[in-house]
Order: C-alpha cells, then structure tokens, then sequence
C-alpha cells in the first residue's frame, strides 16, 4: 500500500508534563493557564487546578493524567499532566501515547530521582524530544549545573541516543522561566520564554492526508449525562458527531459504533463540536463498552493500532468484605456484590490493575503497582461507604527457568547525617544492597539502594521514627531477580483486646507505661481487635475494658488526676505496612482498625501450634 503525503498541523501541539512528585508540575500548568488568558482578570482562581480529586488535592500529589490546552500565539497546545509516582505508572504510560514531546520538571536541589528514572525510560522508549526544566532555582539549596549533570548522566545511563535537549530555569510558584537562570529570577520574567522554546522544540502533529480515520483510546471517564467517554488521540483522518465509525475491539474484533457527542479541550473545559482533525486529542460519547487501547477507524477501512501495554503489577493485597463484629455499623456498602462491581468498575479506566477471584466468594485478591495506588483505591471506596477487610500486602512472583524470581526496586533516600548509620543497619536487615552514597555539604545525605520490593513493606514507618520524621525515601520497580530468602519481620508484637466492649481509662493506665496503645476511652472493641504495640517481638492478650472495682475504703491516692497518653493512630497507608502475617486491616468511612484474622485466641494458637509442628 502506497503511503500518501505527510502534512503538519502548525496550529497544535501535543505535550505531556512528567517529573517526579512535588516537582511542581500542577504548579507550572496553573502559571501556564494564567498567563496564557484562560481566566478572567477577575476571576478568583484556586491553587493546583488540576489536581481536582479530593485525594490529590491532601496528598499534595498527581494521581490521574487530566489533561488542559492553552493558546499561546494562534497555537493551541493541548498540556497533559501525568502523575509522578511509579505506583500510577500506567498513566503515565496511557498519557506519553497521546503527545509528540514531553517537558520534565526536575527540581532544583533534590535534582532526579526513582521517578525520575521511570518516567524519562518511558518517553525515551517513545522517541519523543524533551526540554529540560530545572524547577524552583529560587531555594536556598539549590545545585542547578550539578543537577543538569545529573540528569545528564541519567540520559546516558538509559542508552539516550540523544542527549542534546534544551534546558530551561523556572520559578513555577511565581510563574518566571527562562533560558539561564538570571533571567528566570528577574523582577519582570514570566513564561514567554518557555512557551516559545515549547513551540520551538516540540513538533507539530502530522499526518496522512489519504489515510482512513484512526484515533487511538488512551483514557476513559464517565459521565451521569453521557456513560463512558472515551479519552483519544486522532492519528489520522477526521471523526464527525453523529457519524459511524469501526470500533476495532482489543479482542480483535472489529464492529459498527455511533459518535454520540464529541469534545475536544479548551482551557480546563471540554466543548462539544462537531468534528475534529488529526493531532487533536479528543473525548467521545456514545460508545457503551469501550476501553483502553482500543482504535476507533473508517467503517470503509478499518486499521487497528496495537492495544497499549503496561508493566505488571508487584504487589497485591486481599480485598473482601467486612467480618468483624461490627461489620454495618459504620457503612452503607457492606455486601460481596456491591464490592466487586466497585472493583469491576475501577478496572474500567486503571489498566496497571488487577482483580482475581479467590476460593471465598467474598475476598479477592486486587494486583497493583505499588502500596500508594492500592491504598488509593481502598481510601476511594471508603469514601463512597464501603466496609472493607483488607490484607497485609504481598508481591507479586513468577517463575522463570524453574526459579522463583521477585520484584526489586530501586530506592533513593534523603536523610541528615546524623542517621546514615541506624537506616543502613534497616536497610542491611532487609537484604538491600548500596548502590551509591552522596554527600552535597548541606548536612543532608543520599543513599541509593536496590532492595526486594518486600523488603519495603513497613519500611517507611520505621524510616520516619529512626530519622525522627526527617526521611525522604522514593523508590521505582528495577527488574524481576531471584527471591532473596527470609527477610527480617516485624520486630515489635501486637496488644490484642480479649473481650467485647467500650475502653476505659484505668485499663489503659496500666498498659501505657509498657505498650503504645491506639485507643482512647470509650472506644468501642471486640475480641481480637489490635488495641497497641508491644515493644517484644510476642502478641500479648489483655482485658482493656477493666473497669476499677469499687469499695467503702478510700485510699489515699484517690483523687490523683489520671495522664493519659495520646494514642497512636496510624493512617490507612501506615496501618497496611504495620499488620502483621496473622492480621488484617478493617476500614469503614469512619475508622481504620487492625485485628487478627482469627478472632478468638483460643482458635489463634490452635493454628499458631500447627504452623510450628514439623510435619512428619
């Protein structure tokens, strides 16, 4: 087949924004929607626009690729923002498939990170043309030409066949960039610099004018209005409301479909119009069961483009439904049904997760990325009125040459001098090996590693208690290896209630001084609930709803007021590191409990003496 003329659209551009988390890329797409015209002079605008689910917005971070579109000299350029953690991966993935370049934001003293890495691998494997931007050179602690070095050196470490990209200097929270960093710091600078070297730098999107129509699914949404919409990029032709189109399926097969309504992006609102070209990213209605990495094409001339890949999952974790005495108390969405169309529906738009069924009808074992993307997922549902039992997360194995082989992971931590030595002897129990160690002068150190990726399942809590909440650590999946062995376990045991009812202050005065508890008085219990932390490596059983009895004799201390210590509450992410082999986390809208999966202690060492008899 003859392949016709190519033709450039210099009227768009097509770019995504990746770096790693809290790099400042919200933060530059809001500088950028500002100064390009996207609101009134009057209109009262909130900090990160983009970042519109609740989650983002207290997280701080990207979790969903959105996209937005500026106009900057007759050129509309359509700004995907992807998120920076690894754990959501697969949008990043899904969003470098829609854009002819990318811009990655690198922040100016913590320079690249794991993140860093994943994301620049995967525009590299893409082919697409880079600029540089060096963020925030305004702190005190910045290493701007060490920082470009290291990006550098990132490049050719990843087998760049081309290093040579432009490098640009920000400022994003005052909305200042330039092409050296004195210029970007100047009283009067703002982002014209930046919008030039973008149209100058990225190339505008071509095409085949003889070419049948072909846009390619990268996303899904869904609309109470309009059902699922599908998020595309049109590689050639023109799709028209109202028209038929070949909906080529990932199954291979290939049937008649409806434009129902048809947007393209303007500022940060989808408009409807009636036809768009090629190089335009697009969003479609109208097609019921459409999914990701699915072609939509000419009915006369249907040509399907390959579904899109992403990694696969490291980590999985049980979900089910809530069995513990007070499953209903707290949530509306309690039943096995509601829960697994919950998990169907996520799988609609999340192609980096997976659902499998297990032999309970009511538990299912959810595959992702990381801890961050499930837990994600879980504090969503909680947020919608489920109650959920989740277990302690796990990796995922495969077999290779009869071996069992693991994910690893390479982490990078950012931590005071003055800790080098206690987060090094963590590390050395879990089996992680020292790749490099950097000391810039400023009192801090860097400390790369490469560690089985369930060496880090509870790592993070121990990091911030032994760096006194001071630890920065990042990490990103390297490569399946052979399974490491044992690792070191837990080191402390669990205080686990042994009766049902509310908690009372003189239980707890007695337990305090040699357990952290995590409960407070009047709270409710159950028999193996996880009320505290035994320092000893042993569970320890205890009545924490003792009540003090009552005699005709005053003592002499009986009116001495009762200090009580503040308890320990652990977040949704702290309390899936924390639990134990034997326990499980209970999340309601309302609370997040640890207990034993099996409540009864009685029933608890009957299977603990099991476990530990040799078998014959």
């Amino acid at each position: 087949m003859t392949t016709g003329p190519t033709l450039i659209r210099e009227d768009l551009r097509n770019i995504a924004i990746i770096a790693h988390v809290d790099h400042g890329k919200t933060t530059l797409v809001d500088a950028m929607l500002r100064q390009s015209g996207a609101f009134r002079t009057n209109e009262v605008v909130q900090e990160r626009i983009m970042d519109s689910d609740d989650l983002e917005r207290e997280k701080g971070i990207t979790i969903l690729a959105k996209n937005t579109a500026v106009r900057w000299g007759g050129v509309k350029i359509n700004i995907v923002d992807t998120p920076g953690h690894a754990d959501f991966g697969g949008e990043v993935e899904r969003a470098l498939t829609m854009v002819d370049g990318v811009m990655l934001l690198v922040d100016a003293s913590e320079g690249p990170l794991p993140q860093t890495r994943f994301v620049l691998r995967k525009a590299m494997a893409a082919q697409l043309p880079i600029i540089l931007v060096i963020n925030k050179i305004d702190r005190p602690d910045a290493r701007l030409k060490e920082v470009v070095d290291e990006v550098y050196e990132l490049c050719l470490d990843l087998d760049a066949e081309d290093i040579d990209f432009p490098v640009a200097y920000a400022i994003a929270r005052e909305g200042k960039a330039a092409l050296d960093p004195e210029s970007a710091s100047a009283t009067d600078a703002d982002l014209t610099p930046l919008f030039e070297l973008l149209l100058k730098t990225i190339p505008a999107p071509s095409h085949d004018p003889d070419h049948p129509l072909q846009a390619w699914v990268t996303n899904l949404q869904a609309s109470p209005y309009v059902g699922r919409i599908a998020i595309s990029r049109v590689r050639h032709g023109t799709i028209k409301r109202g028209k038929s189109i070949a909906w080529c399926q990932a199954d291979g097969s290939i049937t008649t479909a409806k434009v129902g309504s048809l947007y393209v992006t303007e500022n940060l609102d989808q408009v409807e119009v009636e036809e768009a070209g090629p190089g335009e990213i697009i969003a479609v209605a109208g097609i019921e069961k459409v999914t990701i990495g699915e072609t939509l094409s000419d009915p006369a001339d249907p040509r399907p483009l390959p579904v899109i890949a992403v990694d696969e999952p490291t980590l999985s974790m049980t979900i089910g439904t809530n069995t513990s005495p007070m499953a209903g108390d707290e949530g509306e969405k309690v039943t096995a049904r509601l829960i697994k169309a919950r998990l169907d529906s996520e799988l609609i738009g999340n192609v980096s997760l997976r659902v499998r069924t297990t032999d309970r009808a009511d538990t299912w074992v959810v595959e992702g990325r990381g801890e961050l993307q499930l837990a994600v997922l879980i504090e969503n549902m909680r947020r919608e009125g489920f109650e959920l039992t989740i277990g302690k997360p796990q990796v995922v194995t495969k077999e290779v040459d009869g071996k069992i082989h693991e994910p690893f992971e390479n982490i990078t931590i950012d931590i005071p001098e003055e800790h080098v030595g206690s987060v090094s002897r963590l590390l050395g129990e879990r089996k992680a090996l020292m790749s490099n160690m950097a000391n810039h002068g400023t009192g801090w150190v860097r400390l790369d590693y490469t560690a089985p990726a369930r060496a880090l399942i509870g790592f993070g809590t121990e990091l911030l208690t032994e760096t006194r909440g001071t630890g920065l650590m990042s990490h990103v999946f390297d490569s399946f290896q052979p399974w490491a062995g044992q690792l070191r376990s837990r080191s402390t045991g669990s205080i686990v209630a042994d009766r049902t009812g509310p908690v009372t202050a003189y239980a707890i005065t007695g337990l305090q001084e040699r357990a952290s508890l995590m409960v407070s008085p009047t709270d409710p219990v159950y028999e193996g609930m996880v009320v505290g932390i035994n320092p000893r490596a042993e569970d320890m059983d205890v009545n924490i709803c003792r009540e003090k009895k009552l005699t005709n004799v005053r003592a002499s201390s009986s009116d001495d007021t009762i200090r009580l210590t503040p308890p320990v509450i652990l977040s949704l992410e702290q309390a899936l590191e924390f639990i134990a082999d034997d326990e499980v986390v209970e999340v309601t809208p309302r609370s997040v409990r640890i207990r034993k999966a099996i409540l009864n202690s009685g029933e608890r060492a009957r299977e603990l003496k099991k476990k530990k008899k040799p078998s014959s």
